[in-house]
């Protein structure tokens, strides 16, 4: 019974995943609006009731896509082999190269749900912006306690003003059309002003903008 039960629960996630993959792929090309569950169900061989097994509607599909994938950014930062800069430079990159890789319409689905809290139902996925931000406020803190950053390093404005722009940065991108790469603007960012605005909090000196990126 228990390897029967094991099983099943192997068959189910493996259908959650492929049904997230081929949501993720026609929602890239045709936006949510123009996608409907039974379009994703049919290139997925289920059948209709199966999506409704693991999600209540379509827009539920958009949130839940990101939180694996930014929860694992989120560990690979933190397990990043290099000093505090390259950890945090590390997470913003990946972060907003994730998003553009998952491409412009995807996002715009995101954004726009994101910003109307009335077309959110799970609560979980309400609090998306405060999951992020306590991402950058583990890696600030982890940053205090292994004496990289000082002790009165303000961890809270810091994955504020953080959070503000990885956003910040989105948005505009989103808003562009993509006219611009979002992962190079934030290379940029991390480039320019990232270790002017970090610097006060260092223990140690802050190196050369050029040599964050070689890691990554």
């Amino acid at each position: 019974m228990s390897e029967k039960m094991t099983n099943r629960k192997l068959a189910a996630l493996e259908t959650k995943r492929k049904l997230l993959e081929t949501a993720k792929g026609i929602i890239r090309e045709k936006g949510l609006v123009n996608t409907s569950v039974e379009e994703i169900t049919r290139a997925c061989g289920v059948a209709n009731g199966t999506f409704y097994t693991y999600f209540k509607r379509k827009e539920d599909v958009v949130f839940a896509i990101s939180h694996d994938m930014f929860r694992e950014i989120y560990e690979e930062a933190q397990n990043y082999d290099g000093p505090f800069m390259d950890r945090l430079a590390f997470y913003m990159v990946t972060f907003s190269g994730h998003i553009e890789r998952d491409g412009l319409k995807l996002c715009q689905e995101w954004v726009r749900n994101t910003v109307d809290p009335d077309l959110v139902e799970n609560p979980y996925d309400k609090e998306k912006l405060r999951m992020d931000n306590d991402s950058l406020k583990g890696i600030i803190k982890t940053g205090v306690e292994r004496g990289e950053l000082k002790e009165d390093t303000p961890i809270d404005a810091l994955s504020d003003a953080l959070t503000d722009v990885l956003y910040g940065e989105m948005l505009c991108w989103d808003m562009a059309g993509g006219a611009y790469g979002f992962e190079e603007r934030t290379k940029t960012f991390c480039t320019v002003f990232l270790p002017a605005m970090m610097k006060p909090y260092l223990n140690g000196n802050v190196r050369s903008a050029r040599s964050l990126f070689k890691p990554i």
